[in-house]
């Protein structure tokens, strides 16, 4: 038979944002979608269903490795990630890759490894010269692969922005600011940003506007066009305003933004993805403030989405962002909503062609099972014994299934 149950002692549902007790769902294997969701009258007895942060500058990564290593990394963390319980990425920037992150995304939809539905960005879109791999030995040009494609200009960014449909691009990613003049006080290396001039001022890289807010909107105006969600990295307090402002669906990161500028963001309906993750790892000693901010965002009403720029930290490890977020003081319920129709909707919603985030008839079937409740237990997100995909069972008795 095509299809079978699962019964649930507890279940979460992110719709309702709350716990539920002896629901059973039913999955089917060809189509991959959930078939029916009902409550059952009475608890069942136990049943079980059948069928690296690497610190090293990211410099090196482009220098050292080769394109064949990268992508035998690449499907090492997309397994480790559908183990750790998460069925979906977004891959925000293929870092010099240029398209392989498409590849990776089709190879994965056509069965030929495991790891997360991918939503991927391919190169993310940059003003010249502002996003770019460098060492100090540029003389002539950079010296490593483009991170970028790089434009400039309305009609620049219009082009761009089609090179990156055509490429295959789900999403598009911009720099809405980056660290422009890093070269005028160079750091030892660029993750963690370790500085090695002997009197560096007190901000010695800080985060610059990459484009005019005419060049913010031509980049989101021309996604539109193509039906294509956008997010922007925002590192500074001007560059999310002007980001939202330029209808982003999503802010990543936003780590300065102030109330008014969050306000924007709640009008413009862009969601926040605040990356507390790598945060906690770059600017640990600012991490109670930034904390601070996420939840007062969410005490405005601004929209929430987990995601933590996993591989700047190790893929596996990914719950640490929703522990960030429930430590910011925001309810476990309204995490988990979150990192399951949040992450949905910082996909593109409907745009994505396939419904997965919650337990719905027609809706993808996806349910991870945690060995405690994370109402109780703050390890309990980490603990994941159990993990369907597409009604694909990858992981059962905390055991991998079907991968060598």
């Amino acid at each position: 038979m095509s299809c079978f149950t699962i019964h649930t002692d507890v279940l979460f549902d992110p719709k309702l944002k709350k716990f539920i007790n002896d629901v059973s769902v039913t999955v089917d294997k060809i189509t991959g979608l959930i078939t029916e969701v009902q409550t059952r009258s009475k608890a069942l007895p136990d049943i079980i269903p059948s069928p690296d942060l690497d610190l090293r500058a990211s410099v090196n990564q482009k220098r050292d490795e080769s394109f064949v290593e990268r992508i035998i990394r690449a499907v090492n963390h997309c397994r480790a990630g559908l183990l750790a319980g998460y069925t979906t990425y977004r891959d925000l920037g293929s870092e010099s890759m240029k398209e392989a992150d498409c590849n990776v995304r089709d190879a994965i939809n056509r069965g030929l490894m495991p790891g997360p539905r991918l939503f991927v960005a391919t190169r993310v879109i940059a003003s010249t010269a502002s996003y770019e791999p460098r060492t100090e030995n540029h003389i002539g040009g950079t010296c490593l692969p483009a991170g970028c494609d790089a434009a400039d200009g309305v009609d620049e960014l219009r082009k761009a922005v089609r090179r990156r449909i055509g490429a295959g691009a789900d999403i598009i990613k911009f720099y809405a600011d980056y660290r422009r003049r890093i070269m005028r006080f160079p750091p030892k290396q660029q993750h963690p940003f370790i500085p090695s001039v002997l009197f560096p001022p007190e901000n010695a890289n800080p985060e610059l506007v990459c484009f005019s807010q005419e060049e913010m909107d031509a980049i989101v105006a021309e996604a539109e066009l193509a039906d294509c969600p956008v997010a922007a990295h925002c590192g500074s307090n001007a560059g999310v305003k002007a980001a939202a402002k330029a209808g982003s669906l999503t802010i990543e990161h936003a780590y300065w933004a102030d109330e008014d500028t969050l306000l924007i963001m709640k009008e413009k309906g862009c969601i926040l993805v605040p990356t507390l993750a790598i945060c906690e790892r770059l600017y640990g000693f600012r991490l109670d403030g930034i904390l601070a901010g996420v939840k007062r965002a969410w005490d405005l009403g601004v929209r929430l989405a987990c995601g933590g720029d996993t591989g700047t930290f190790p893929h596996g490890e990914n719950a640490r962002e929703m522990e960030l977020m429930i430590k910011a003081g925001i309810p476990v319920e309204d995490v988990l909503e979150a990192g399951t129709v949040g992450g949905w909707e910082s996909c593109g919603g409907d745009r994505c062609g396939r419904r997965f985030g919650w337990f719905e008839e027609g809706v993808a079937a996806d349910i991870i099972a945690l060995d405690s409740d994370p109402r109780t237990d703050a390890g309990a997100l980490r603990s994941v014994s159990f993990v369907m995909k597409d009604a694909k069972i990858w992981k059962q008795d905390n055991v991998a299934i079907g991968m060598a």
